[in-house]
């Protein structure tokens, strides 16, 4: 059996949830999941902007004929959001939990940082997640297995000036993810976490408070990664054999070292 079919016979049939699913690496692996099944998966999409939902449903379907995708708004920061979301899933059974959604406010260094961006990041990248996680996880547990990726970042390994509390937020997420790990030891629910350097996305636009200017010039002199790299390494983690867990995955461009060891072409 080939890669490709293996991989395939893996995904096919399974219930696929991925937050922050609008844009970007969420965007990315949705439609991975999809082409490596052969469409022969449900998707659940959630985010805040519904009708770019929407409009990635259209798509998907229509190019994936025997793709199933329910567009589902979610914020993940509203905890209150969290539980009504969890009790009218169109589909009950999850098979594999992507936790994408996750954003940053802003680099301003300690003792500058505005209480609001604090507030939005660790509810958004921690308490949403592991809300999230927590209410879910039953679900996983009833059926004894499935699979439950946790994206989080370069950042949460190596902290730098001016994302003090983004960092922090992503060091949790690593914290959390490696607690659960271990916590479902005797279990066949593997815990993937995937941890990318520099991607191009809309990130550094919402960092910079939508400077489209600044947000490029991160970008100036480099060749970033972009959203479809990390949704390849998503699914193939997802697509591998039940028994193999890539537990643990850092990814980054070839001209990054570090999260602040980098090369800039003049």
């Amino acid at each position: 059996m080939s890669l490709g079919s293996a991989a395939a016979s893996r995904l096919s049939g399974k219930t696929i949830l991925i937050t922050g699913a609008s844009s970007g690496i969420g965007k990315a692996t949705a439609y991975l999941f999809a082409e490596a099944s052969g469409g022969e998966v449900t998707l659940i999409l959630t985010a805040r902007r519904v009708s770019v939902l929407d409009s990635i449903k259209t798509d998907l379907e229509a190019k994936y004929p025997k793709t199933k995708v329910y567009p589902i708004g979610l914020d993940v920061s509203k905890l209150d959001a969290i539980d009504k979301f969890v009790a009218e899933l169109p589909v009950k059974d999850i098979d594999v939990l992507v936790n994408n959604a996750g954003m940053v406010h802003g680099t301003e260094q300690v003792g500058e940082i505005l209480q609001s961006d604090i507030d939005i990041m660790f509810q958004t990248n921690v308490f949403g997640l592991i809300a999230l996680t927590q209410k879910l996880l039953p679900i996983f547990k009833a059926r004894g297995k499935g699979d439950i990726v946790n994206l989080g970042s370069i950042a949460g390994r190596e902290p730098y000036p001016g994302g003090a509390i983004y960092c922090a937020t992503k060091a949790a997420v690593k914290s959390f993810t490696e607690t659960m790990r271990k916590e479902l030891i005797s279990t066949r629910i593997r815990v993937i976490e995937v941890d990318p350097g520099q991607v191009e996305t809309e990130f550094s636009v919402v960092r910079f408070r939508g400077d489209k200017s600044k947000a490029d010039a991160v970008y100036k002199g480099v060749d970033p990664l972009v959203a479809e790299d990390i949704a390849e390494i998503i699914v193939f983690a997802v697509s591998r054999r039940e028994n193999t867990i890539i537990a643990d995955t850092l990814v980054f461009p070839n001209h990054q070292a570090s999260a602040m060891i980098m090369h800039r072409k003049s």
